[in-house]
């Protein structure tokens, strides 16, 4: 008579794998979940420091009567383009940086009044023929042979004409702010489409105040 454990295999069954077999597809899955987890550590850290920052070291509102009366800005950012940003004007894809400015009338009885804002836009582009980089403010272009050169005339504002003497002659308070910021608008569409979620683009400050000097703020 057989015994329970003698019984013959019952036919068309077929033998499972091995237990070393199973032992090494089990570990193979083991190890290959363990390196991409490790990938997802190193790359996401980086991703989320990538992101460029900025701010506004110094910013002074003046009354100037040369080279034509008004009120003018000047500042001093510091910022330093993430690789995404450094690698696009290297393949020659115009880049805009953007400085914005207001000035208002506060009132304490009211919302405070606007009285100037003005923008002014820089272009950042890089020729590989000439292997120059090219920075245009309006009307004006000027080359630079290394990108840090032209970043440092974007980090520098001397100058810059935002009213006429009107806001400073009035005897009223006045408040003034800045901000430095990339143009994401400006990107080409791809570009704009990535800028809504990649991190490396979101370079721009908050808004700043601006010091009135006494002789503009009577």
């Amino acid at each position: 008579m057989l015994k329970e454990t003698d019984r013959p295999a019952q036919a068309g069954a077929e033998p499972g794998p091995p237990a070393g077999a199973r032992s090494a597809e089990a570990g193979r899955r083991i190890w290959l979940a363990g390196l991409l987890t490790a990938a997802l550590v190193l790359v996401l850290p980086q991703r989320a420091g990538a992101q460029p920052s900025v701010s506004v070291q110094s910013a002074e509102l003046e009354v100037r009567d040369d080279p034509e009366p008004g009120l003018y800005l000047s500042a001093q950012f510091a910022f330093e383009p993430s690789p995404a940003i450094e690698d696009a004007v290297r393949r020659g894809i115009p880049v805009y940086f953007a400085i914005d400015f207001e000035l208002v009338r506060t009132r304490w009885y009211w919302f405070n009044k606007r009285l100037a804002s003005s923008a002014l836009e820089y272009r950042l582009t890089y020729s590989p023929l000439t292997r120059q980089f090219r920075l245009s403010r309006g009307a004006l272009a000027q080359p630079f042979d290394s990108l840090d050169e032209a970043l440092a005339t974007i980090r520098t504002l001397r100058g810059w004409k935002v009213a006429g003497r009107g806001p400073a002659e009035s005897g009223e308070h006045l408040q003034a702010r800045v901000r430095l910021r990339l143009d994401t608008t400006m990107l080409p569409k791809p570009f704009q489409v990535d800028s809504l979620t990649n991190r490396d683009w979101a370079l721009a400050s908050d808004w700043q105040p601006v010091t009135i000097a006494a002789a503009s703020q009577r």
